[in-house]
């Protein structure tokens, strides 16, 4: 029969002391007289008493546990991003609480208030929906969070992302070096860092190469394949007359080849096309998609370091941000506009 190890609570009744008392001397937040602290170490060594290392982390505060908060872990992107922010936590000798939010504000701020409870030391959080101020309110009072990949407006954290404006002016340089002047931008939701960023970029390319009569049509929703359908069927249904379209994601670009294939279109042969992330097998389509390519595994890496590097005792709140450059993938899919 194994022997019950002595606890917290044997070492305190021998020494005739609470259980507080030696859970706070022994995690540094507490000073006693001398002879206290005598008895307390004596009844340690008497009873051979171990501390538990998972237990004393709690005490102080502390879980050796990060969490990640995403919208959706299917999405190659995401994925891609999940699995760098693991590696570089496994490097730090940390865990890495995964929390999956659907996209819903209401999971994400369940998720938030982890660290009040003492579950994690610290949040990376991506969100992929405009917030109404509850998001930013709530990262206002817990503190130790990292906002990655799209902005929370009002958060007072450090912020990571992808250069989004950049990589919106190489793919509107690129097609207005091709001679393309009218073209449709399929995004996320206007309110939305990443759409404003992309798109801005997108009309400067554009304007650099061609002058001042270039014209962008906003196609904005979500940045999943069920919106690329949507934008692709509407795209066939006004004939608008543009001649490339930049879909500002994988799964937006998926979407959209799902229903130009079957109907028959060409790229580029009647639309030229530009994608954005590179995170999914873009190269394999039939026509190898031109696309910008985000630094994922970079961003996962980075966002670990902000996260454990960032001395949270005495931040002041305040918002920062830092960018990580893009580049452009060109394949097949960017060719002059056709002849009408």
């Amino acid at each position: 029969m194994s022997v019950k190890a002595p606890s917290l609570k044997d070492v305190a009744g021998r020494a005739g002391v609470s259980v507080t008392t030696v859970s706070r001397l022994l995690n540094g937040s507490l000073d006693l007289p001398r002879e206290t602290k005598a008895r307390i170490e004596d009844a340690i060594r008497a009873l051979d008493y171990q501390p538990n290392p998972h237990a004393r982390r709690l005490s102080m505060g502390k879980s050796d546990t990060i969490g990640l908060v995403v919208p959706d872990i299917a999405n190659p992107y995401i994925s891609t991003f999940a699995a760098a922010v693991e590696q570089a936590a496994d490097e730090a000798r940390l865990a890495v609480s995964l929390q999956v939010t659907l996209n819903r504000a209401g999971r994400e701020i369940e998720y938030l208030q982890l660290i009040a409870r003492n579950h994690v030391d610290g949040l990376i959080v991506v969100t992929n929906h405009p917030d109404d101020g509850t998001l930013a309110e709530l990262i206002a009072k817990t503190g130790k969070v990292i906002v990655v990949d799209e902005d929370i407006p009002g958060s007072k954290v450090p912020k990571l992302y992808s250069d989004n404006e950049q990589g919106g002016f190489l793919v509107g340089r690129h097609l207005g070096e091709n001679g393309h002047k009218h073209v449709i931008f399929v995004g996320g939701h206007e309110k939305m860092i990443s759409t404003r960023r992309r798109c801005a970029g997108l009309l400067r390319g554009l304007k650099e190469t061609q002058g001042d009569l270039v014209h962008v049509e906003r196609y904005v929703g979500e940045y999943t394949i069920r919106y690329g359908r949507e934008a692709a069927a509407r795209f066939l249904a006004e004939k608008t007359g543009a001649t490339a379209i930049f879909a500002s994601s994988d799964e937006i670009a998926i979407g959209m080849m799902e229903v130009f294939l079957p109907a028959g279109v060409s790229i580029p042969g009647d639309v030229s096309m530009v994608g954005f992330d590179d995170v999914g097998p873009l190269h394999l389509f039939s026509t190898p998609l031109t696309a910008i390519r985000q630094p994922v595994r970079s961003m996962g890496k980075r966002a670990l370091e902000l996260l454990v590097q960032t001395n949270w005792q005495d931040w002041v709140p305040s918002e920062s941000e830092e960018l990580l450059p893009v580049e452009l993938i060109v394949r097949n899919s960017v060719a002059p506009p056709p002849s009408r």
